[in-house]
């Protein structure tokens, strides 16, 4: 079993020169990096890895809205205003265009 310390060393360390410092981990940075992965998946934005445009991948692209719709309704009356919003407008937008794209598919 791995212990505390040891699962959570270096966690605090300052980023190398030339690297980004992660964003603070919030519940609304949860919910975007699960919007950001869908809209890679519709081709909407760069591949990480890459930079490049990813081709989309609607079978991927939808089990991310669909965990983005499970964390709504496991959330509901748990979620300050602001969260809420986030939650559902990303939700909202990601529909709309898996609509888009899977039309053009």
């Amino acid at each position: 079993m791995i212990e505390r310390d040891d699962a959570t060393a270096g966690l605090d360390e300052l980023p190398a020169p030339g690297e980004r410092a992660l964003p603070e981990l919030d519940f609304a940075t949860f919910v975007l990096s699960i919007v950001g992965s869908a809209l890679v998946h519709l081709g909407d934005a760069p591949e990480p890895e890459t930079g490049k445009p990813a081709a989309p991948n609607l079978f991927l692209a939808r089990q991310n809205i669909e965990l983005l719709g499970l964390l709504q309704d496991k959330t509901r009356g748990n979620l300050t205003g602001e969260e809420e919003r986030v939650v559902n407008q990303g939700l909202y937008d990601l529909r709309i265009r898996y609509l888009e794209v899977a039309k053009v598919k």
